[in-house]
């Protein structure tokens, strides 16, 4: 069901849609021979698929650098690793610094689970030109995702009205139907993608990042791992601690938590990013246009969400804004400091029956595009969280557990908690209570921390650096909003993921940066 994800969406994919206002893999080839001998062909990248969101192929670079793809063949059951293979897209962009200075690929996970690194990267790049200098900049599709074999559930149409629906029930009706329609979902990914579902955790794109790492022909995998990357960065060193090269997790998921815990931790850090939004616009010198104070700005969303419950407003073409569309909306604006603005003016217009620009918001949540079609990012977020978490919970278990999340975030709450339901009946168990990334023996690994992070919140990264190990994680903070901070452009992060990245220049521990 829809929920909030940890993954770094780029600020043209919201502008997009909100402009509109005015305007697979070969799984079953069988692969002869040992796979890291597997030479890519590397190619000009094409448009992105409707899996990955569609669009126009990527631009080049400044200094005309292009952007190349490629398909890697891995297992498609690492059990079996003579067995069937499924493909996993790669792209890259080649060092532009002297070939003596380079040191090899800098490989990219932008999060989710579900993002495609395939269209993430070259939308970011250009913030990565000084890594450039002296690293091949790669980024991929992890399996289940846009072209490496996506996990696809519902029709675009389908998926419409499972986004509108009521995602927090106020009776024993409306709870069955949000089940109901949970457990449809669930039912249309095992009909679609059965195949491929078993084999989409975290563990199983581990392991074709260590495959990555030797057929891209590197020693060891520098890696920079945001948000959900983090977490599979984590899991990455503890399968694999000798081959660690430089990394970086940046937004980071704490790995001792369940996924009800994790729920809360998000329902907490989106509250606290509502209310530095809240604060920030009513200490403006000019009016708020969305209310008095911090606090009313609060009381006016939350009346607004009731408002929707009983009456959904006007919307994009025939739909509605709904109390779960807005919801959705409002958690993806706080995702950055950049989007505050949408949000100021989504609510100011919603104010005034107008639910255009929240559900545009919405939609860049759920991977819908202006034309209606929809990524695979939430199908391969469900599929791959499903895979990973082992606990499956009841709508009693939500119902027990409501008081403490209104508690945590009186208007994010209700939505989290219901949202544990999004593995009933799913057809794999899952692994895990929690991830292990315990790396004894690797190599130092930067992890920051933000304080003003909704969607993991800062915490996490204490709990990182000691779940990896001593010796391991090395800890850095940055007091800013937003979720992650190398691309809030602070000097004093990107002096120290640059120092350490291109020249091994490990920063002190626990340093702070403002």
């Amino acid at each position: 069901m829809p929920k909030p994800r940890a993954v770094r969406l780029a600020l043209p994919v919201v502008l997009a849609l909100t402009t509109a206002l005015a305007t697979g893999c070969g799984g079953d080839d069988k692969e002869q021979g040992d796979l890291t001998a597997q030479q890519l062909k590397w190619k000009d990248c094409p448009a992105p698929s409707a899996a990955q969101g569609g669009g126009e192929a990527p631009s080049p670079l400044p200094a005309g650098a292009e952007w190349q793809c490629a398909t890697m063949k891995a297992p498609l059951d690492w059990d079996e690793p003579e067995g069937d293979t499924l493909g996993i897209e790669l792209i890259r962009a080649g060092a532009s610094g002297d070939k003596d200075q380079r040191i090899g690929s800098l490989v990219f996970n932008f999060g989710g689970p579900g993002g495609s690194g395939i269209t993430s990267l070259p939308a970011f790049g250009e913030e990565y030109a000084k890594l450039r200098t002296r690293y091949d900049l790669v980024s991929f599709d992890p399996r289940g995702v846009g072209r490496s074999e996506p996990v696809t559930c519902e029709d675009d149409v389908q998926l419409d009205a499972y986004y509108q629906q009521d995602a927090t029930p106020d009776d024993a009706a409306e709870e069955q139907t949000l089940l109901d329609n949970v457990k449809s979902f669930n039912g249309a990914c095992e009909d679609k993608a059965g195949k491929v579902l078993p084999h989409v955790a975290t563990t199983d794109a581990a392991r074709d990042m260590d495959l990555m790492r030797q057929v891209l022909g590197d020693d060891k995998l520098h890696y920079f791992g945001i948000s959900y990357g983090t977490e599979l960065g984590g899991v990455y060193a503890h399968l694999f601690p000798k081959n660690v090269g430089r990394a970086v997790f940046d937004a980071v998921v704490d790995p001792t938590e369940t996924a009800e815990q994790g729920s809360l931790g998000q329902a907490g850090g989106f509250q606290l990013a509502l209310e530095n939004y809240a604060k920030d616009c009513t200490s403006k010198v000019e009016d708020c246009p969305v209310g008095d104070t911090a606090e009313d700005v609060q009381a006016r969303i939350a009346k607004l969400l009731k408002d929707l419950d009983a009456k959904p407003l006007p919307g994009l073409g025939q739909r509605e804004l709904t109390q779960t569309a807005a919801t959705n909306g409002i958690a993806q604006s706080l995702y950055s400091k950049d989007f505050w603005e949408y949000l100021t003016e989504g609510l100011e217009n919603a104010y005034d029956g107008d639910g255009r620009i929240l559900m545009a918001l919405s939609d860049a949540m759920n991977g819908r595009n202006p034309d209606g079609t929809y990524s695979n990012i939430q199908a391969a977020n469900v599929a791959i969280n499903c895979a990973d978490d082992k606990p499956r919970y009841s709508v009693e278990d939500v119902k027990a557990k409501l008081p403490e999340f209104r508690e945590t975030s009186p208007l994010f709450g209700d939505y989290l908690a219901w949202g544990m339901l999004g593995c009933s009946d799913w057809a794999v168990d899952g692994a895990a209570d929690h991830p292990d990334v315990s790396a004894e023996g690797a190599a130092p690994i930067l992890v920051i921390g933000n304080t003003g992070d909704p969607a993991t919140p800062y915490e996490g990264a204490r709990k990182m650096v000691e779940s990896l190990g001593d010796g391991v994680g090395i800890e850095l903070t940055y007091k800013g909003e937003g979720h992650g901070a190398y691309d809030s452009k602070n000097p004093c992060v990107r002096e120290a993921v640059d120092g350490y990245l291109l020249d091994g220049k490990e920063p002190k521990a626990r340093t702070v940066c403002s």
